[in-house]
């Protein structure tokens, strides 16, 4: 597999991994007992940590890759195995 299509494989593993991330360890005002700003929506966050996310995103898109990769290398499991229909 070439450099280019590690790359972008890997941002894609990340991509849909800070997505998927984005409502762990996420608290609302009222569950930070500080008081809402006038409009704000019930369910908005009291803080968000950046760094945090990107880090766990991080590290999620990692394993996921990982995993991936090794199984492309290794030829575990092929399209072929995943064919039920016929």
């Amino acid at each position: 597999m070439k450099l280019g299509s590690i790359l972008a494989i890997y941002f894609l593993f990340w991509v849909a991994s800070a997505f998927l991330l984005l409502p762990f360890g996420v608290r609302t005002d009222e569950e930070a007992g500080t008081p809402k700003v006038p409009g704000q929506a019930d369910s908005a966050p009291h803080r968000f940590d950046v760094a945090a996310h990107v880090l766990r995103a991080t590290l999620v898109a990692t394993a996921l890759f990982a995993a991936y990769y090794a199984n492309w290398h290794f030829g575990w499991l092929s399209a072929d195995d995943l064919d039920f229909y016929n």
